[in-house]
């Protein structure tokens, strides 16, 4: 972990086929249009502060990433998902509260949405 006092920045990208397919899915998921599009085949969400997830055409093979972001209510946010479209594939339980919704995007892509609750951290 670095140690100095600047921010940590993290870029969680996901390869993806059909860049507007993908765009529609996450936009429905996350519940916001992409934040910025730096060119015609990225679209880039800010998560939180520092945080980002981004998805990329033409590049290696899409659907084998993995991303997993935590969120406070996951309740909340599975409710607004669904009533966006957008259901859960599975819900894994590792005990104590620690919970992980596992979605799959248009290609196969793994995106999870964890909560940890705070004493855990």
């Amino acid at each position: 972990m670095p140690t100095n006092a600047r921010p940590l920045d993290l870029f969680a990208g996901i390869l993806v086929d059909d860049l507007a397919v993908s765009v529609d899915w996450y936009t429905r998921l996350l519940g916001a249009e992409p934040s910025f599009r730096p060119d015609d085949t990225e679209a880039v969400w800010t998560v939180d502060e520092h945080r980002f997830v981004y998805l990329k055409t033409g590049q290696g093979a899409p659907g084998n990433s993995l991303v997993t972001i935590l969120v406070g209510d996951l309740t909340g946010f599975l409710r607004d998902a669904e009533e966006r479209g957008v259901i859960r594939d599975d819900l894994e339980d590792y005990g104590d509260g620690v919970l992980k919704a596992v979605f799959h995007d248009p290609d196969g892509n793994e995106f999870g949405v964890g909560v940890v609750p705070p004493q855990q951290h």
